[in-house]
């Protein structure tokens, strides 16, 4: 689960939510509170106190060479943590959280610039004692001060998101020489020690005297394996690997961060920015359309070895992906007429005509993971938590499975248009003249679709035509990243396609996705405006789960009502992970299941000296956008 930030957007900080926290001893059973070197969902962590690595890395991958990628339209700051501004790529490499977790077992964190955690059994605090080798770039160590430093300036004074997830810490104190205590406010939320495992550490002796709050091209002092090297605002920024990283030998870092740099160029259309893939610009690209997958992987390069198409076969990300409404427009309150819309984007044409059969649709808000997403009738369970809300809550919730309109992908769709102008009348709108009005103010319905992406337009055109043929007037808009960044953190927008990527443990991040204190906040991931009371019930009841049973019981209630909600015409996914690369680079045997792990693959001598024999390169990469 990515932290409170849009995935086709710069990440701040990456995190993982995860409730029903258990610690884990040195023999990988639960203990009671006592100073460990991991916390874990469920008791029992895969790595023991003695290990020496992760075992989907190589522990020995040479040293070396360059990882060049791909930024998306531009960048005009260097911090990473606040609102303001559009951050670079790749900043977070400099900067360590006090844990870092593995990619290999259910949501695990081991030490990093915290060498040990303790909390007790009701979880009411968490102790971190700080590993006494944690410097900063500088050379100065990590404090304690710097751990409060960091959670004060983040929740004051940082993006929005930090004050929602770290909502229920009422006290950071210094409790020892490398000790650190958080509080919590007494609610349950067994994860909240995991949450503050995955706090960002910033260097109070750098920021104090600084305006944190504006953006900023100072590059700041951090404590990560990499720094900043050079950069040109807006076109690239390079970073170098820091040869006396503090934490290079920890198990949690050993056959990672393998390259010399770590290069972005940035592009403003990613068709252009593919173009440069293939002439050699950059290292890595990772496909988000299968139109360029099926019909754009040709030429000398390809033929010839020097870059590699694969897919690799990792469980995709559970998501939610769409076209959003914006409930903040009075256009959109009335759930049927997001339903009537919804019915006019045909996805069996869309796929088949323009996906290349390459796709399933989306049916759930956390699609991809079966033991969270909903399906068929509430069980027992789902219903003892719906049904004091029955008289708040569609009839359809208690009596119906959610699917999205389906069609023969034949293109035609008069059912479901017939379907979606029912709906419509009954939310008081009707066709005049061959436009779509409302009967009570006479307001056509015309709406704007905002994209970042123009290769989004070509999944877009189906649906406004034929929402054309209901009447309504919508039209696509594309802007560049920068100004979609800032449309999207003030909602500017009347309906726009989003992603909100899921962990398979849900919790605190669901606040910030469709809770009501967040529909109004700055830069929340809340981006159609969700304010209900149920939804807001059933999120606490996901954030106190005692149990995993309790937990996914809570989710799919929480899903059946999202559904139903229709806040989002559901899109599509893959069930791989598509991705090219210049054929240099080696990797371990083992792939993690939560996704590739780049930063573990490595530069081979050998395969640079056979690739130069083939075709001179300069070497450059890309990074991924999850849309088609």
């Amino acid at each position: 689960m990515k932290m409170l930030r849009r995935l086709n957007r710069s990440v701040a900080v990456t995190v993982l939510a995860m409730p029903l926290l258990v610690l884990a001893g040195s023999m990988g059973h639960a203990t009671a509170s006592a100073p460990q070197h991991a916390i874990s969902m469920y008791g029992d962590v895969k790595y023991l106190a003695d290990f020496t690595h992760f075992d989907y890395v190589n522990p020995d991958a040479p040293k070396g060479g360059t990882l060049a990628l791909s930024g998306s339209g531009t960048f005009d700051s260097l911090n990473p943590f606040i609102l303001r501004g559009t951050p670079a790529a790749g900043l977070t490499l400099g900067f360590d959280t006090l844990m870092a977790p593995s990619l290999d077992e259910p949501f695990t964190y081991y030490g990093l610039v915290a060498e040990s955690v303790e909390t007790p059994e009701d979880r009411s605090w968490v102790k971190f004692t700080l590993n006494p080798e944690a410097r900063w770039h500088d050379g100065q160590p990590i404090t304690a001060e710097d751990v409060i430093f960091s959670y004060e300036t983040l929740t004051t004074k940082g993006h929005p998101q930090y004050r929602s997830y770290y909502a229920n810490v009422v006290k950071a104190e210094k409790t020892g020489e490398r000790e650190v205590t958080f509080t919590f406010d007494g609610a349950v939320n067994r994860e909240l020690p995991l949450i503050m495992g995955q706090l960002p550490i910033l260097p109070k002796h750098y920021y104090q005297d600084r305006d944190f709050e504006r953006t900023s091209l100072d590059p700041p002092i951090g404590s990560g394996p990499y720094e900043i090297k050079t950069f040109e605002p807006g076109r690239s920024i390079v970073y170098e690997r820091v040869p006396d990283y503090w934490a290079k030998d920890l198990p949690v870092n050993r056959g990672r961060y393998n390259y010399d740099e770590i290069r972005y160029e940035y592009y403003r259309d990613r068709d252009v920015a593919f173009e440069a893939f293939k002439a050699g610009e950059f290292d890595l690209w990772s496909e988000n359309s299968s139109k360029r997958w099926a019909t754009g992987y040709e030429g000398n390069a390809f033929r010839n070895g020097v870059i590699v198409q694969e897919k690799l076969a990792i469980r995709p990300v559970a998501r939610m992906q769409g076209y959003v409404f914006n409930l903040r427009d009075e256009r959109f309150k009335d759930p049927r007429v997001r339903e009537a819309l919804g019915y006019a984007f045909d996805f069996e044409w869309t796929n088949k005509n323009l996906l290349y059969d390459a796709y399933e649709r989306i049916e759930s808000y956390f699609h991809g993971e079966p033991d969270l997403a909903s399906s068929g009738l509430p069980s027992d369970a789902e219903l003892a938590l719906l049904e004091p809300y029955r008289d708040q809550l569609p009839a359809a919730v208690f009596t119906e499975a959610f699917l999205p309109p389906r069609t023969d992908g034949s293109g035609n769709n008069r059912d479901n248009l017939r379907q979606a102008l029912r709906l419509l009348g009954e939310a008081g709108w009707v066709v005049e003249n061959g436009r779509l009005v409302n009967q009570e103010t006479g307001e056509p319905m015309t709406f704007e679709i905002l994209l970042s992406d123009p290769s989004g337009e070509r999944i877009a055109s189906p649906w406004v035509n034929n929402l054309k043929r209901l009447g309504v007037d919508a039209r696509i808009r594309i802007v560049d990243t920068a100004q979609y960044q800032n449309r999207m953190d003030s909602f500017d927008f009347e309906v726009t396609s989003e992603i909100w990527g899921q962990s398979d443990s849900p919790g605190n991040e669901q606040r910030d996705y469709w809770g009501s204190a967040a529909a109004d906040v700055p830069g929340s991931r809340n981006t159609p405006g969700i304010k209900d009371p149920v939804v807001d019930a059933l999120i606490d009841k996901v954030i106190t789960a005692g149990s995993r049973a309790e937990l996914e019981t809570a989710v799919r209630a929480l899903d059946r009502v999202l559904l139903w909600g229709q806040y989002v015409v559901p899109h599509f996914v893959d069930d791989g992970y598509r991705v090219a690369y210049r054929n240099k680079f080696s990797r371990p045997e083992i792939l993690p299941e939560e996704g590739p792990d780049f930063m573990a693959w490595w530069v081979d001598p050998a395969k640079v000296a056979a690739l130069r024999s083939r075709q001179p390169s300069n070497a450059t990469g890309a990074q991924a956008q999850p849309t088609d």
